[in-house]
């Protein structure tokens, strides 16, 4: 999601990561980052420390357990610093090998995955094939209850994702030899699939630590707060997921030591950002975990201490429409034609983005640039409620609509909408909430439209699309034609015959509106000109950050 990533099918776990907060989010106390003032204590670090690069985000951390990954891309990314995933996605979107090496396919259906030889834990244990199955069978443990991943799509498991419990193995994730392995899935995938599901979001952890931790106590184990061994380029030394995590380089990193020692993740409000980074209290701010103001783009390109890097518009400010509480079509349809996108993309956004139907942005490999938007037409949203009151539809219904309360920008358009589907007879409440509870309504179903920032990753649209339209998916909407179409673009490399497929998909969300791309946004990110060989940007902004650079410190 563009706050999130989430984004992914990971969304499924909205619910048991909110009830896990309180086990997973307990606040350690580290001797080396003692507060010299309340603001550092904020922080999380000592603020008359110079050489900490700290990083602005505008959403809490949910955890920092990778088995607890929710699809928001500050817990990805900030859990990816400590424990790596076997391929990321650069600026570029490629994959770009961290654990692995390659990963391959002949068949869509058996994957080989080739670790790097030269990979080892910090404290000097080769990363092994070993290590990846470990992974992935705790991911398949009923002892845990970790759900999402798609990890019953895994042949061995069942249609819960999970094995028997007690299972010390899942069939179909076998280590062929030291440094390979083989993944078998129950049906087709397509290879971008595979590697943004498993090879992005699935963070590899060391087996010879946590094999004798009991499964049902790693869900809320400490260690993940501290970790004494780790893969990354750093380790976790003080979490308050609130505020901040504090990071602390490894310098044993396989890829190279780096040259900055000490990082913070710093959460602060997005009307914090603009005044943080002209003092340098921020260095950098990436484009899916920092959400500067709209109002403050221009402010902060004219700051001379930074640097400012367009993203590519690929985010979408989503709306999910629950089609089991707004069931009659035509009132869907009204809310679409009642929202001006075009002057909210103009006026508001000073035209920094673009609007689309569904979940495609020009940016991604799939988009079909023939897709007409759904114009603005508030005559014929009044006609369609017309009809549907006709037809028994009550117009005194009151929608409950969230909105994440972090995203100060879409929580001033949510109710611009609000007021002008009103004036079409239409009740719309606001309901402002943090990142953590708009993941756990939304996965409850206990709304009506629930509006988040989402990067539908741009390789691989079929992994948030196929989850999103199911029954058991945040619209609760599953047309057939569509399941098939969706399932057609894994069963294929010809891209054309993608776009076709994709295009079906479009054509029903334009038609029954189980959700609303409002706009799709090109957010900048930002970086402090002392902080060299760092480029923010959508993907690939942490890749190399065992390369990041203080100068005239």
């Amino acid at each position: 999601m563009k706050k999130t990533r989430k984004i992914f099918i990971v969304a499924l776990c909205a619910v048991i990561f909110a009830l896990s907060l309180a086990a997973c989010s307990k606040k350690n106390v580290n001797s080396n980052n003692s507060e010299s003032s309340d603001e550092g204590s904020k922080n999380g670090q000592s603020s008359s420390v110079k050489d900490i690069v700290n990083i602005g985000v505008t959403d809490n951390l949910s955890s920092v357990n990778p088995l607890l990954m929710d699809g928001t891309e500050v817990v990805k990314y900030t859990t990816s610093l400590v424990f790596l995933p076997l391929v990321e996605l650069n600026r570029n979107l490629e994959f770009e090998g961290m654990l692995a090496k390659e990963i391959t396919t002949e068949d869509n259906r058996n994957f080989i995955i080739k670790l790097d030889e030269n990979a080892v834990w910090s404290d000097g244990t080769p990363i092994t094939a070993d290590d990846v199955v470990f992974t992935f069978l705790l991911w398949a443990s009923p002892e845990i209850g970790s759900t999402g991943m798609s990890i019953e799509k895994i042949e061995g498991t069942g249609d819960n994702g999970y094995v028997e419990p007690g299972a010390d193995s899942v069939s179909g994730v076998v280590a062929l030899d030291e440094h390979t392995v083989r993944i078998t899935t129950k049906s087709e995938m397509a290879l971008h699939t595979f590697q943004n599901i498993y090879g992005r979001y699935i963070l590899i952890l060391p087996k010879h630590v946590l094999k004798d931790v009991p499964r049902e106590n790693l869900l809320s184990y400490d260690w993940f707060n501290a970790p004494t061994v780790v893969s990354g380029p750093y380790f976790i030394k003080d979490v308050d997921l609130n505020h901040y995590v504090t990071l602390e380089a490894n310098d044993n990193y396989f890829k190279g030591e780096p040259k900055i020692k000490n990082l913070n993740i710093k959460v602060v409000t997005a009307s914090q950002l603009l005044a943080q980074l002209k003092t340098g209290e921020i260095d950098l701010v990436q484009q899916t975990t920092g959400a500067i103001l709209q109002e403050d783009y221009d402010s902060v390109r004219a700051l001379d201490n930074i640097t400012v890097y367009d993203g590519t518009p690929i985010t979408h400010q989503s709306i999910f429409i629950n089609t089991e509480r707004i069931t009659d079509v035509r009132v869907r349809q009204a809310i679409l034609y009642g929202i001006d996108r075009e002057t909210i993309l103009k006026d508001l956004l000073k035209g920094r983005g673009e609007v689309v139907d569904g979940f495609l942005a020009s940016a991604g490999p799939f988009y079909d640039e023939s897709v007409v938007p759904t114009p603005y037409d508030p005559e014929k949203a009044a006609q369609l409620l017309k009809e549907a009151e006709a037809d028994g539809w009550d117009k005194s219904t009151q929608y409950t609509f969230y909105v994440n309360s972090g995203d100060t920008t879409f929580t001033q358009i949510a109710s611009f909408i609000a007021a002008k589907l009103g004036e079409l007879g239409l009740n719309i409440k606001v309901n402002t909430v943090d990142i953590s509870s708009l993941l756990s309504t939304a996965g409850s179903g206990e709304f009506d439209l629930l509006a988040v920032q989402y990067t539908y990753a741009p390789v691989d649209p079929y992994t948030d699309i196929s989850w999103l339209l199911s029954k058991g998916g945040w619209t609760r909407y599953y047309n057939e034609q569509v399941a098939n179409a969706l399932d057609l673009t894994q069963k294929t490399g010809d891209i054309n015959e993608i776009i076709k497929q994709y295009r079906i998909v479009t054509d029903h969300v334009q038609q029954e509106v189980p959700v609303i791309s409002a706009y799709v946004i090109s957010a900048i990110g930002a970086v402090n000109n002392r902080l060299k060989n760092a480029v923010p940007d959508v993907y690939g902004t942490f890749i190399n950050v065992h390369e990041w650079e203080l100068v005239n410190n």
